[in-house]
Protein backbone atom coordinates (compact mmCIF):
# COMPACT_ATOMS: atom_id res chain seq x y z
CA UNK A 1 0.00 0.00 0.00
CA UNK A 2 1.14 3.51 -0.78
CA UNK A 3 -1.35 5.37 1.41
CA UNK A 4 -1.50 4.22 5.00
CA UNK A 5 -3.64 6.95 6.51
CA UNK A 6 -6.63 9.17 5.78
CA UNK A 7 -6.91 12.54 7.47
CA UNK A 8 -10.08 14.58 7.19
CA UNK A 9 -11.73 17.77 8.33
CA UNK A 10 -14.94 17.54 10.35
CA UNK A 11 -17.51 20.27 9.66
CA UNK A 12 -18.60 20.29 6.03
CA UNK A 13 -16.35 17.36 5.18
CA UNK A 14 -16.94 14.35 7.41
CA UNK A 15 -20.06 15.88 8.93
CA UNK A 16 -23.01 17.90 7.67
CA UNK A 17 -24.58 20.30 10.15
CA UNK A 18 -22.43 18.69 12.85
CA UNK A 19 -23.63 15.09 12.26
CA UNK A 20 -21.88 12.13 10.61
CA UNK A 21 -24.02 9.60 8.76
CA UNK A 22 -23.93 5.87 9.44
CA UNK A 23 -22.74 5.33 5.85
CA UNK A 24 -19.74 7.57 6.44
CA UNK A 25 -18.85 5.79 9.67
CA UNK A 26 -19.15 2.45 7.82
CA UNK A 27 -16.69 3.68 5.18
CA UNK A 28 -14.16 4.58 7.90
CA UNK A 29 -14.60 1.10 9.39
CA UNK A 30 -13.86 -0.50 6.01
CA UNK A 31 -10.74 1.61 5.69
CA UNK A 32 -9.48 0.74 9.17
CA UNK A 33 -10.05 -2.96 8.46
CA UNK A 34 -7.20 -2.72 5.91
CA UNK A 35 -4.79 -1.56 8.64
CA UNK A 36 -4.90 2.08 7.60
CA UNK A 37 -5.06 4.88 10.16
CA UNK A 38 -7.66 7.64 10.33
CA UNK A 39 -6.91 11.09 11.75
CA UNK A 40 -9.53 13.77 12.33
CA UNK A 41 -8.39 17.40 11.98
CA UNK A 42 -10.85 20.06 13.08
CA UNK A 43 -11.13 23.65 14.18
CA UNK A 44 -13.66 22.76 16.86
CA UNK A 45 -12.88 23.02 20.56
CA UNK A 46 -12.22 19.48 21.78
CA UNK A 47 -14.96 19.43 24.41
CA UNK A 48 -17.55 20.67 21.93
CA UNK A 49 -16.47 18.03 19.41
CA UNK A 50 -16.62 15.12 21.84
CA UNK A 51 -20.09 16.19 22.90
CA UNK A 52 -21.46 15.57 19.38
CA UNK A 53 -19.11 12.83 18.04
CA UNK A 54 -20.62 9.44 18.90
CA UNK A 55 -17.64 7.24 17.92
CA UNK A 56 -14.32 9.00 18.59
CA UNK A 57 -12.58 5.61 18.89
CA UNK A 58 -12.77 5.26 15.09
CA UNK A 59 -9.97 7.82 14.91
CA UNK A 60 -6.38 7.02 15.79
CA UNK A 61 -5.77 10.67 16.62
CA UNK A 62 -7.92 13.80 16.76
CA UNK A 63 -6.30 17.16 16.08
CA UNK A 64 -8.62 19.80 17.54
CA UNK A 65 -8.69 23.57 17.89
CA UNK A 66 -7.15 24.06 14.45
CA UNK A 67 -3.94 22.26 15.41
CA UNK A 68 -3.57 23.43 19.01
CA UNK A 69 -4.75 20.24 20.77
CA UNK A 70 -3.99 16.57 20.14
CA UNK A 71 -6.33 13.89 21.49
CA UNK A 72 -5.80 10.12 21.71
CA UNK A 73 -9.28 8.53 21.79
CA UNK A 74 -7.96 5.20 23.06
CA UNK A 75 -6.94 6.23 26.56
CA UNK A 76 -8.72 9.61 26.36
CA UNK A 77 -5.40 11.45 26.60
CA UNK A 78 -5.13 15.11 25.73
CA UNK A 79 -2.00 17.01 24.69
CA UNK A 80 -2.01 20.79 24.36
CA UNK A 81 0.35 21.91 21.60
CA UNK A 82 0.22 25.68 22.09
CA UNK A 83 -0.01 28.27 24.81
CA UNK A 84 -3.47 29.70 25.44
CA UNK A 85 -4.12 33.44 25.03
CA UNK A 86 -4.06 35.19 28.43
CA UNK A 87 -7.45 35.60 30.20
CA UNK A 88 -7.26 39.38 29.88
CA UNK A 89 -7.27 39.02 26.09
CA UNK A 90 -10.57 37.13 26.22
CA UNK A 91 -11.95 39.69 28.68
CA UNK A 92 -10.97 42.48 26.30
CA UNK A 93 -12.83 40.77 23.45
CA UNK A 94 -15.96 40.56 25.58
CA UNK A 95 -15.63 44.19 26.68
CA UNK A 96 -15.43 45.18 23.02
CA UNK A 97 -18.68 43.35 22.33
CA UNK A 98 -17.24 40.39 20.42
CA UNK A 99 -19.53 37.40 20.66
CA UNK A 100 -20.51 34.71 20.84
CA UNK A 101 -17.15 33.44 22.10
CA UNK A 102 -15.92 29.87 22.40
CA UNK A 103 -12.74 29.49 24.44
CA UNK A 104 -10.67 26.30 24.21
CA UNK A 105 -7.30 25.18 25.48
CA UNK A 106 -5.43 27.44 23.08
CA UNK A 107 -8.02 28.92 20.75
CA UNK A 108 -10.70 31.59 20.85
CA UNK A 109 -13.48 31.32 18.28
CA UNK A 110 -16.31 33.60 17.22
CA UNK A 111 -18.38 34.46 14.16
CA UNK A 112 -16.53 35.66 11.06
CA UNK A 113 -18.55 38.89 11.09
CA UNK A 114 -16.57 39.95 14.18
CA UNK A 115 -13.23 40.04 12.37
CA UNK A 116 -12.68 43.82 12.45
CA UNK A 117 -13.26 44.08 16.19
CA UNK A 118 -11.07 41.03 16.84
CA UNK A 119 -8.26 42.46 14.70
CA UNK A 120 -8.35 45.73 16.65
CA UNK A 121 -8.00 43.86 19.95
CA UNK A 122 -5.09 41.77 18.59
CA UNK A 123 -3.31 44.94 17.47
CA UNK A 124 -3.82 46.60 20.83
CA UNK A 125 -2.69 43.50 22.74
CA UNK A 126 0.76 43.20 21.16
CA UNK A 127 0.36 39.41 21.17
CA UNK A 128 1.55 37.19 18.28
CA UNK A 129 -1.87 35.90 17.33
CA UNK A 130 -3.46 35.31 13.96
CA UNK A 131 -6.98 34.98 12.65
CA UNK A 132 -8.09 31.96 10.64
CA UNK A 133 -11.39 31.74 8.78
CA UNK A 134 -13.45 28.58 8.58
CA UNK A 135 -16.44 29.55 6.46
CA UNK A 136 -18.70 31.45 8.94
CA UNK A 137 -16.37 30.91 11.89
CA UNK A 138 -13.32 32.94 12.91
CA UNK A 139 -10.56 31.48 15.07
CA UNK A 140 -7.81 33.30 16.95
CA UNK A 141 -4.77 31.21 17.75
CA UNK A 142 -0.99 31.46 18.22
CA UNK A 143 0.87 32.49 15.07
CA UNK A 144 2.81 29.21 14.73
CA UNK A 145 -0.22 26.93 15.12
CA UNK A 146 -2.34 25.48 12.32
CA UNK A 147 -3.96 22.29 11.16
CA UNK A 148 -0.73 21.40 9.35
CA UNK A 149 1.43 21.71 12.47
CA UNK A 150 -1.05 19.68 14.51
CA UNK A 151 -1.25 16.94 11.89
CA UNK A 152 2.53 16.75 11.77
CA UNK A 153 2.63 16.03 15.52
CA UNK A 154 -0.09 13.40 15.19
CA UNK A 155 1.81 11.62 12.41
CA UNK A 156 5.02 11.69 14.46
CA UNK A 157 3.21 9.92 17.28
CA UNK A 158 1.95 7.32 14.81
CA UNK A 159 5.45 6.85 13.36
CA UNK A 160 4.37 8.04 9.92
CA UNK A 161 5.40 10.73 7.47
CA UNK A 162 3.02 12.93 5.43
CA UNK A 163 4.02 11.00 2.30
CA UNK A 164 1.78 8.11 3.36
CA UNK A 165 -1.28 10.31 3.92
CA UNK A 166 -4.35 11.31 1.91
CA UNK A 167 -6.24 14.36 3.20
CA UNK A 168 -9.68 15.76 2.47
CA UNK A 169 -11.26 19.06 3.44
CA UNK A 170 -13.67 21.76 2.35
CA UNK A 171 -12.80 25.13 3.93
CA UNK A 172 -10.19 27.90 4.03
CA UNK A 173 -8.44 26.58 7.12
CA UNK A 174 -7.83 23.21 5.43
CA UNK A 175 -5.17 24.53 3.05
CA UNK A 176 -2.29 23.96 5.50
CA UNK A 177 -2.93 20.34 6.36
CA UNK A 178 -3.86 19.35 2.80
CA UNK A 179 -0.63 20.88 1.48
CA UNK A 180 1.22 18.60 3.91
CA UNK A 181 -0.44 15.43 2.59
CA UNK A 182 0.99 13.44 -0.31
CA UNK A 183 -2.42 13.49 -1.97
CA UNK A 184 -5.03 16.16 -1.26
CA UNK A 185 -8.74 16.02 -1.96
CA UNK A 186 -11.50 18.61 -1.76
CA UNK A 187 -15.19 17.86 -1.49
CA UNK A 188 -17.45 18.94 -4.35
CA UNK A 189 -18.82 21.83 -2.27
CA UNK A 190 -15.42 23.02 -0.98
CA UNK A 191 -14.44 26.68 -1.28
CA UNK A 192 -13.11 27.46 -4.79
CA UNK A 193 -9.52 28.11 -3.67
CA UNK A 194 -9.34 24.64 -2.12
CA UNK A 195 -10.80 22.93 -5.19
CA UNK A 196 -8.26 24.69 -7.41
CA UNK A 197 -5.26 23.47 -5.39
CA UNK A 198 -6.42 19.95 -4.55
CA UNK A 199 -5.09 16.91 -6.42
CA UNK A 200 -8.64 15.64 -6.83
CA UNK A 201 -12.16 16.94 -6.24
CA UNK A 202 -14.81 14.44 -5.23
CA UNK A 203 -18.14 14.27 -7.03
CA UNK A 204 -19.97 14.07 -3.71
CA UNK A 205 -20.36 16.68 -1.01
CA UNK A 206 -19.29 16.36 2.65
CA UNK A 207 -19.63 12.74 3.88
CA UNK A 208 -20.44 11.41 0.41
CA UNK A 209 -17.11 12.84 -0.77
CA UNK A 210 -15.31 11.04 2.06
CA UNK A 211 -17.01 7.75 1.13
CA UNK A 212 -15.95 8.28 -2.49
CA UNK A 213 -12.34 8.85 -1.42
CA UNK A 214 -12.34 5.77 0.82
CA UNK A 215 -13.68 3.66 -2.07
CA UNK A 216 -10.83 4.93 -4.27
CA UNK A 217 -8.28 3.93 -1.63
CA UNK A 218 -9.78 0.47 -1.32
CA UNK A 219 -10.15 -0.06 -5.09
CA UNK A 220 -6.65 0.80 -6.34
CA UNK A 221 -4.83 2.77 -3.62
CA UNK A 222 -5.62 5.91 -5.69
CA UNK A 223 -3.38 4.80 -8.57
CA UNK A 224 -5.78 6.55 -10.93
CA UNK A 225 -4.76 9.86 -9.35
CA UNK A 226 -1.02 9.23 -9.76
CA UNK A 227 -0.60 11.17 -13.07
CA UNK A 228 -1.71 14.35 -11.29
CA UNK A 229 0.79 14.08 -8.44
CA UNK A 230 3.73 15.73 -10.19
CA UNK A 231 4.68 18.41 -7.67
CA UNK A 232 7.07 16.12 -5.80
CA UNK A 233 8.67 14.38 -8.79
CA UNK A 234 12.47 14.22 -8.68
CA UNK A 235 14.51 16.05 -11.31
CA UNK A 236 17.04 13.93 -13.22
CA UNK A 237 18.19 16.71 -15.56
CA UNK A 238 17.23 18.52 -18.74
CA UNK A 239 16.75 17.13 -22.24
CA UNK A 240 18.24 18.62 -25.41
CA UNK A 241 15.16 20.82 -25.87
CA UNK A 242 15.59 22.30 -22.39
CA UNK A 243 12.72 20.39 -20.80
CA UNK A 244 13.09 18.91 -17.29
CA UNK A 245 13.15 15.12 -17.09
CA UNK A 246 11.43 13.90 -13.92
CA UNK A 247 10.74 10.59 -12.25
CA UNK A 248 7.89 9.99 -9.80
CA UNK A 249 8.83 9.39 -6.17
CA UNK A 250 6.77 6.22 -5.96
CA UNK A 251 6.57 2.95 -7.85
CA UNK A 252 9.70 2.86 -10.02
CA UNK A 253 13.12 1.20 -9.84
CA UNK A 254 16.26 2.86 -11.20
CA UNK A 255 19.56 1.41 -12.44
CA UNK A 256 22.59 3.74 -12.65
CA UNK A 257 25.40 2.06 -14.60
CA UNK A 258 28.86 3.22 -15.63
CA UNK A 259 32.61 2.52 -15.29
CA UNK A 260 34.73 3.59 -12.34
CA UNK A 261 35.25 7.34 -12.21
CA UNK A 262 32.37 8.04 -14.58
CA UNK A 263 30.34 9.96 -12.00
CA UNK A 264 27.62 7.39 -11.39
CA UNK A 265 27.88 7.71 -7.59
CA UNK A 266 27.75 11.50 -7.89
CA UNK A 267 24.63 11.18 -10.05
CA UNK A 268 23.01 8.78 -7.56
CA UNK A 269 23.82 11.06 -4.62
CA UNK A 270 22.30 14.03 -6.43
CA UNK A 271 19.10 12.03 -6.97
CA UNK A 272 18.97 11.15 -3.25
CA UNK A 273 19.52 14.79 -2.34
CA UNK A 274 16.51 15.88 -4.37
CA UNK A 275 14.35 13.18 -2.80
CA UNK A 276 15.58 14.11 0.69
CA UNK A 277 14.76 17.78 0.03
CA UNK A 278 11.14 16.67 -0.25
CA UNK A 279 11.46 14.69 3.02
CA UNK A 280 11.43 11.25 1.40
CA UNK A 281 13.41 8.96 3.68
CA UNK A 282 16.20 6.90 2.14
CA UNK A 283 18.72 4.26 3.10
CA UNK A 284 21.94 3.95 1.09
CA UNK A 285 23.76 0.59 1.18
CA UNK A 286 27.35 1.72 0.75
CA UNK A 287 30.01 -0.97 0.12
CA UNK A 288 32.93 1.44 -0.27
CA UNK A 289 32.23 4.29 2.15
CA UNK A 290 31.40 6.78 -0.63
CA UNK A 291 28.19 8.00 0.98
CA UNK A 292 29.88 9.17 4.18
CA UNK A 293 30.06 12.49 2.30
CA UNK A 294 26.28 12.77 2.56
CA UNK A 295 26.05 15.31 5.35
CA UNK A 296 22.38 14.76 6.20
CA UNK A 297 22.53 10.96 6.59
CA UNK A 298 23.55 9.03 9.69
CA UNK A 299 26.37 6.64 8.82
CA UNK A 300 26.22 3.21 10.44
CA UNK A 301 29.30 0.96 10.26
CA UNK A 302 32.84 1.83 9.27
CA UNK A 303 36.12 0.16 8.26
CA UNK A 304 36.36 -1.73 11.56
CA UNK A 305 32.79 -2.10 12.81
CA UNK A 306 30.11 -3.76 10.69
CA UNK A 307 26.60 -2.29 10.84
CA UNK A 308 23.88 -4.03 12.85
CA UNK A 309 20.53 -4.71 11.20
CA UNK A 310 18.66 -3.92 14.43
CA UNK A 311 20.59 -0.66 14.69
CA UNK A 312 19.67 0.25 11.11
CA UNK A 313 15.96 -0.33 11.70
CA UNK A 314 16.05 1.54 15.00
CA UNK A 315 17.49 4.65 13.36
CA UNK A 316 15.00 4.41 10.48
CA UNK A 317 12.15 4.48 13.01
CA UNK A 318 12.51 8.26 12.95
CA UNK A 319 10.82 9.41 9.69
CA UNK A 320 13.10 12.47 9.55
CA UNK A 321 16.32 10.42 9.52
CA UNK A 322 18.21 9.12 6.47
CA UNK A 323 20.78 6.34 6.79
CA UNK A 324 24.03 5.40 5.06
CA UNK A 325 25.12 1.80 5.73
CA UNK A 326 28.89 1.34 5.39
CA UNK A 327 29.79 -2.28 4.47
CA UNK A 328 33.60 -1.94 4.48
CA UNK A 329 33.93 -4.15 7.59
CA UNK A 330 31.93 -6.96 5.94
CA UNK A 331 33.89 -9.33 3.70
CA UNK A 332 32.99 -9.13 0.03
CA UNK A 333 31.69 -12.69 -0.06
CA UNK A 334 29.47 -12.11 2.98
CA UNK A 335 27.68 -9.04 1.63
CA UNK A 336 24.96 -10.89 -0.34
CA UNK A 337 24.03 -12.79 2.82
CA UNK A 338 23.93 -9.56 4.84
CA UNK A 339 21.55 -7.96 2.36
CA UNK A 340 19.51 -11.17 2.21
CA UNK A 341 18.84 -10.63 5.93
CA UNK A 342 18.39 -6.85 5.78
CA UNK A 343 16.16 -6.50 2.72
CA UNK A 344 13.13 -8.48 4.03
CA UNK A 345 13.28 -6.46 7.25
CA UNK A 346 13.23 -3.24 5.23
CA UNK A 347 10.29 -4.51 3.18
CA UNK A 348 8.44 -5.44 6.37
CA UNK A 349 9.04 -1.95 7.72
CA UNK A 350 7.77 -0.50 4.46
CA UNK A 351 4.57 -2.54 4.69
CA UNK A 352 4.00 -1.21 8.20
CA UNK A 353 5.07 2.43 7.85
CA UNK A 354 5.64 3.10 4.14
CA UNK A 355 9.32 3.84 4.87
CA UNK A 356 12.13 4.01 3.98
CA UNK A 357 10.73 5.56 0.83
CA UNK A 358 13.85 4.80 -1.23
CA UNK A 359 16.54 2.13 -0.96
CA UNK A 360 19.83 2.73 -2.78
CA UNK A 361 22.38 -0.05 -3.21
CA UNK A 362 25.77 1.02 -4.57
CA UNK A 363 28.05 -1.58 -6.17
CA UNK A 364 24.90 -3.69 -6.48
CA UNK A 365 26.82 -6.43 -8.32
CA UNK A 366 28.56 -7.17 -4.99
CA UNK A 367 25.36 -7.82 -3.05
CA UNK A 368 23.15 -9.21 -5.85
CA UNK A 369 25.65 -10.69 -8.33
CA UNK A 370 24.45 -12.51 -11.42
CA UNK A 371 25.69 -15.80 -9.92
CA UNK A 372 23.80 -15.35 -6.62
CA UNK A 373 21.43 -18.31 -6.71
CA UNK A 374 18.90 -17.57 -3.93
CA UNK A 375 17.94 -14.16 -5.32
CA UNK A 376 14.96 -15.52 -7.27
CA UNK A 377 13.60 -16.96 -4.02
CA UNK A 378 14.46 -14.13 -1.62
CA UNK A 379 13.80 -11.06 -3.76
CA UNK A 380 10.14 -9.94 -3.50
CA UNK A 381 7.94 -10.14 -6.57
CA UNK A 382 6.80 -6.54 -6.09
CA UNK A 383 9.34 -3.96 -5.04
CA UNK A 384 9.63 -0.28 -5.85
CA UNK A 385 11.60 2.85 -5.06
CA UNK A 386 14.92 1.06 -5.52
CA UNK A 387 18.12 2.59 -6.94
CA UNK A 388 20.91 0.21 -8.00
CA UNK A 389 24.37 1.51 -8.89
CA UNK A 390 26.80 -0.79 -10.70
CA UNK A 391 29.74 -1.05 -13.11
CA UNK A 392 28.01 -3.27 -15.66
CA UNK A 393 24.32 -4.06 -15.95
CA UNK A 394 24.82 -7.73 -16.82
CA UNK A 395 26.73 -8.36 -13.57
CA UNK A 396 23.48 -8.08 -11.56
CA UNK A 397 21.10 -11.01 -11.14
CA UNK A 398 18.52 -11.14 -13.94
CA UNK A 399 15.42 -11.39 -11.65
CA UNK A 400 16.38 -7.98 -10.28
CA UNK A 401 17.18 -6.43 -13.65
CA UNK A 402 13.73 -7.45 -14.88
CA UNK A 403 12.19 -5.14 -12.29
CA UNK A 404 14.13 -2.05 -13.45
CA UNK A 405 12.01 0.76 -14.91
CA UNK A 406 14.61 3.48 -15.59
CA UNK A 407 18.14 2.78 -16.85
CA UNK A 408 20.67 5.63 -16.57
CA UNK A 409 23.96 4.99 -18.33
CA UNK A 410 26.85 7.26 -17.30
CA UNK A 411 30.31 7.62 -18.79
CA UNK A 412 32.12 8.03 -22.11
CA UNK A 413 30.40 5.04 -23.81
CA UNK A 414 26.86 4.77 -22.37
CA UNK A 415 25.13 3.07 -25.31
CA UNK A 416 26.76 -0.39 -24.95
CA UNK A 417 25.46 -0.63 -21.37
CA UNK A 418 21.89 -0.25 -22.61
CA UNK A 419 22.58 -3.08 -25.03
CA UNK A 420 24.06 -5.25 -22.25
CA UNK A 421 21.02 -4.57 -20.05
CA UNK A 422 18.62 -5.47 -22.87
CA UNK A 423 20.44 -8.68 -23.72
CA UNK A 424 20.47 -9.71 -20.04
CA UNK A 425 16.69 -9.43 -19.71
CA UNK A 426 16.00 -10.79 -23.21
CA UNK A 427 14.49 -7.75 -24.92
CA UNK A 428 15.61 -5.97 -28.11
CA UNK A 429 18.04 -3.10 -27.45
CA UNK A 430 16.36 0.28 -27.88
CA UNK A 431 17.58 2.50 -30.74
CA UNK A 432 19.47 5.66 -29.77
CA UNK A 433 18.85 8.23 -32.49
CA UNK A 434 19.89 11.53 -30.91
CA UNK A 435 23.53 12.67 -30.71
CA UNK A 436 24.97 13.23 -27.21
CA UNK A 437 26.18 16.51 -25.72
CA UNK A 438 29.33 16.74 -23.57
CA UNK A 439 28.59 15.55 -20.03
CA UNK A 440 25.25 13.96 -20.95
CA UNK A 441 23.92 10.72 -19.52
CA UNK A 442 21.66 8.32 -21.41
CA UNK A 443 18.26 7.77 -19.76
CA UNK A 444 15.88 5.03 -20.84
CA UNK A 445 12.51 5.07 -19.05
CA UNK A 446 11.38 1.69 -20.27
CA UNK A 447 8.67 1.48 -17.59
CA UNK A 448 6.91 4.45 -19.20
CA UNK A 449 7.49 3.14 -22.72
CA UNK A 450 9.81 6.02 -23.64
CA UNK A 451 12.78 5.89 -25.97
CA UNK A 452 16.32 6.57 -24.61
CA UNK A 453 17.13 10.27 -24.23
CA UNK A 454 20.32 12.23 -23.69
CA UNK A 455 20.03 14.25 -20.50
CA UNK A 456 22.22 16.89 -18.92
CA UNK A 457 22.29 15.86 -15.24
CA UNK A 458 21.07 18.30 -12.62
CA UNK A 459 24.00 18.92 -10.25
CA UNK A 460 23.65 17.76 -6.68
CA UNK A 461 24.25 19.93 -3.66
CA UNK A 462 27.57 18.22 -2.98
CA UNK A 463 28.80 19.06 -6.46
CA UNK A 464 27.57 22.63 -6.07
CA UNK A 465 29.43 22.99 -2.78
CA UNK A 466 32.61 21.70 -4.37
CA UNK A 467 32.31 24.41 -7.02
CA UNK A 468 31.80 27.00 -4.33
CA UNK A 469 34.93 25.85 -2.50
CA UNK A 470 36.87 25.96 -5.77
CA UNK A 471 36.05 29.61 -6.35
CA UNK A 472 36.23 30.59 -2.70
CA UNK A 473 39.43 28.82 -1.64
CA UNK A 474 40.88 27.01 -4.66
CA UNK A 475 43.29 28.14 -7.36
CA UNK A 476 41.84 29.69 -10.53
CA UNK A 477 45.34 29.79 -12.06
CA UNK A 478 45.23 31.64 -15.40
CA UNK A 479 41.78 33.01 -14.52
CA UNK A 480 43.06 34.73 -11.36
CA UNK A 481 42.32 38.41 -10.85
CA UNK A 482 45.21 40.90 -10.90
CA UNK A 483 45.06 44.23 -9.07
CA UNK A 484 47.35 46.40 -11.25
CA UNK A 485 45.91 49.90 -11.07
CA UNK A 486 45.79 52.65 -13.75
CA UNK A 487 49.51 52.67 -14.52
CA UNK A 488 50.09 48.94 -13.79
CA UNK A 489 52.22 49.87 -10.81
CA UNK A 490 50.95 46.80 -8.98
CA UNK A 491 50.73 43.12 -9.81
CA UNK A 492 48.72 41.63 -6.94
CA UNK A 493 47.25 38.24 -7.87
CA UNK A 494 43.97 37.03 -6.34
CA UNK A 495 43.85 33.31 -7.12
CA UNK A 496 40.41 32.91 -5.52
CA UNK A 497 37.65 34.91 -3.84
CA UNK A 498 39.13 34.65 -0.37
CA UNK A 499 42.39 36.24 -1.56
CA UNK A 500 40.41 38.80 -3.58
CA UNK A 501 38.60 39.99 -0.44
CA UNK A 502 41.87 40.12 1.50
CA UNK A 503 43.69 42.19 -1.17
CA UNK A 504 40.67 44.45 -1.74
CA UNK A 505 40.67 45.29 1.95
CA UNK A 506 44.23 46.66 1.78
CA UNK A 507 44.68 48.02 -1.75
CA UNK A 508 44.80 51.80 -2.23
CA UNK A 509 41.65 53.68 -3.22
CA UNK A 510 42.96 54.68 -6.66
CA UNK A 511 43.62 51.08 -7.67
CA UNK A 512 40.30 49.89 -6.25
CA UNK A 513 38.30 52.58 -8.07
CA UNK A 514 40.17 52.05 -11.33
CA UNK A 515 39.10 48.42 -11.62
CA UNK A 516 35.61 49.22 -10.31
CA UNK A 517 35.06 51.91 -12.97
CA UNK A 518 36.49 49.70 -15.72
CA UNK A 519 34.01 46.95 -14.87
CA UNK A 520 36.89 44.54 -14.18
CA UNK A 521 35.27 43.07 -11.07
CA UNK A 522 31.97 42.61 -12.88
CA UNK A 523 33.62 40.74 -15.77
CA UNK A 524 35.78 38.55 -13.50
CA UNK A 525 32.81 37.45 -11.40
CA UNK A 526 30.87 36.59 -14.58
CA UNK A 527 33.59 34.97 -16.68
CA UNK A 528 36.08 33.41 -14.25
CA UNK A 529 33.93 32.81 -11.16
CA UNK A 530 30.85 32.04 -13.31
CA UNK A 531 28.50 33.81 -10.90
CA UNK A 532 26.15 36.12 -12.85
CA UNK A 533 24.30 37.15 -9.69
CA UNK A 534 27.51 38.31 -8.01
CA UNK A 535 28.51 40.05 -11.24
CA UNK A 536 25.18 41.90 -11.35
CA UNK A 537 25.60 42.99 -7.74
CA UNK A 538 29.06 44.35 -8.50
CA UNK A 539 27.70 46.23 -11.53
CA UNK A 540 25.01 47.86 -9.37
CA UNK A 541 27.60 48.93 -6.81
CA UNK A 542 29.89 50.30 -9.53
CA UNK A 543 27.04 52.39 -10.94
CA UNK A 544 26.35 54.15 -7.65
CA UNK A 545 27.84 57.64 -7.28
CA UNK A 546 27.01 58.07 -3.60
CA UNK A 547 29.55 55.54 -2.29
CA UNK A 548 33.03 56.21 -1.00
CA UNK A 549 35.81 53.77 -2.00
CA UNK A 550 35.62 52.22 1.47
CA UNK A 551 31.87 51.72 1.20
CA UNK A 552 31.95 50.16 -2.29
CA UNK A 553 34.66 47.68 -1.39
CA UNK A 554 32.80 46.81 1.82
CA UNK A 555 29.60 46.11 -0.12
CA UNK A 556 31.34 43.89 -2.68
CA UNK A 557 33.25 42.04 0.03
CA UNK A 558 30.01 41.49 1.94
CA UNK A 559 28.30 40.14 -1.19
CA UNK A 560 31.13 37.63 -1.68
CA UNK A 561 31.31 36.46 1.94
CA UNK A 562 27.53 36.11 2.12
CA UNK A 563 27.34 33.92 -1.00
CA UNK A 564 30.44 31.84 -0.39
CA UNK A 565 30.77 31.77 3.42
CA UNK A 566 34.47 32.61 3.34
CA UNK A 567 36.65 31.83 6.34
CA UNK A 568 37.03 34.72 8.76
CA UNK A 569 40.16 36.81 8.30
CA UNK A 570 42.49 36.94 11.32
Amino acid sequence: MRYLALTCDYDGTLAKHGAVTDETFAALERLRATGRKVVLVTGRVLGDLLAILPRPELFDRIVAENGAVLYRPIGREERVLAEAPPPWFVDRLRETGVGPLSVGRAIVATHASQDRAVLDVIRQSGLELRMVYNQDALMVLPAEVGKGSGLRVALQELGMSPHEVVGIGNAENDHAFLALCECSAATADAVPSLRERADLVTKGENGRGVIELVDGLLDDDLRHVEPRLTRRHALLGTTDDGQPLLIPPYGGNVLVVGPSGSGKTTFAMALLERLAEQSYQFIAIDPEGDYSRFEDAIELGDMRRPPSIDEILRVLDNPDTDVSVNLLAIALGDRPAFLEQLFPRLQSMRARTGRPHWILIDEAHHVWPSAWGPVSLTFPQEVGELVLVTLHADEIAVPILERIDVVISVGPMPEPELVAFSVAIGVPPPPVTEPPRPGDVLVWNRGAGQKPRWVTPAPGRGEHLRHLRKYAEGNLREKSFYFRGPDERLNLRARNLAVFVEIADGVDDETWLYHLAQGDYTRWFAEAVKDPALSATAAEIAARTDLTPRQSRALISEAITTRYTLPARP
